[in-house]
């Protein structure tokens, strides 16, 4: 079968690549759009497979990997459009890089002081918990991207890397950092003293850890999922996802609850809002595809809060 690849009215082909378009590849009569790509890459070197976005049709058909190119019914001399998504990073390289700012700015702002604050002091329960409690939670992550994860997708925009890790290096790094382990907070401080009352410290540092936990147990249930070297998509069901689609965040959400309502710390607050808005909205993105993919989808699931939204 041969088929016509072409640059979309409007795409973003970068110009080195642009003008090699249309180009024409053949492929098996059995062939998927993972041949297809792979034949595109061929004759053009730049675009390997995760780098195209192939299209048919006027309402710009998505041609998902792995998919027959029997079910777009596409037949000989039939045209492909493409669209350049730039240059990719994998996921777990994204992932690695995000969690591993805030360890290091935690690390760095905890142990060097005098660098930091301009002078040493000792700090208080509620700072060395908070330590702990953040520096676990991004070599958790770590742990997870290493062990836990399978990405649905392979890759992703490499310039979305450094957007990606301002909020993580920045708002739960520097910033978070350097808040919590201010001399304000030290020991002797009435602030540091009051915060240190054992009694808030279990409570919070319990809540912090079954959410981690469960948070983990999510992502466990996700990974079986689907199985290895596989794309493949299946309806959650167990803990936390009877009620929600995304319980991950649902229980990540709730352990930066905790932390903020430990430290009071408005840098923490800050992270807590803006990291619950940010996965709400792909809590959203995620509900909405499972509606649309599966037909039996239970209609009873929130997106992330339980009986609300």
């Amino acid at each position: 079968m041969k088929l016509v690849i072409a640059k979309r009215a409007g795409g973003s082909a970068s110009s080195s690549t642009s003008s090699r378009y249309p180009l024409t590849i053949e492929v098996g009569d059995n062939a998927t759009v993972d041949d297809v790509k792979k034949a595109v890459h061929k004759q053009v070197k730049s675009m390997y497979p995760d780098r195209q976005r192939l299209t048919v049709g006027d309402k710009k058909t998505v041609l998902a990997n792995g998919d027959s190119l029997a079910k777009y019914e596409l037949k000989d001399n039939d045209t492909i459009h493409i669209k350049d998504l730039g240059p990719q990073v994998g996921w777990t390289t994204v992932f690695l890089v995000e969690y591993f700012g805030p360890l290091l700015f935690h690390f760095l702002v905890y142990n060097m002081q005098t660098l930091v604050y301009g002078k040493t002091f000792e700090y208080s329960d509620i700072q060395r918990r908070a330590y702990y409690m953040a520096m676990g939670h991004f070599l958790k992550r770590e742990l997870e991207t290493i062990f836990v994860h399978r990405f649905s997708n392979g890759t992703m925009p490499i310039i979305n890397i450094f957007k990606n890790s301002f909020h993580y290096h920045i708002l739960s790094g520097v910033n978070l950092a350097y808040w919590v382990y201010s001399p304000s907070l030290g020991k002797g401080t009435e602030l540091g003293t009051k915060l240190s009352n054992p009694t808030l410290l279990a409570i919070w540092t319990a809540i912090f850890v079954f959410a981690e936990l469960s948070n983990l147990s999510t992502h466990i249930t996700l990974r079986n999922l689907r199985p290895a070297g596989t794309r493949t998509r299946r309806i959650p069901y167990g803990y936390g996802f009877d009620l929600v689609s995304c319980p991950n965040y649902l229980f990540e959400s709730l352990a930066w609850t905790a932390f903020a309502c430990m430290t009071r710390s408005i840098a923490a607050f800050l992270f807590l809002a803006v990291s619950t808005g940010q996965m709400y909205v792909w809590a959203v993105k995620k509900h909405k595809a499972y509606r649309r993919e599966f037909p039996d989808y239970p209609k009873s699931r929130k997106a992330m809060f339980p009986f609300v939204a």
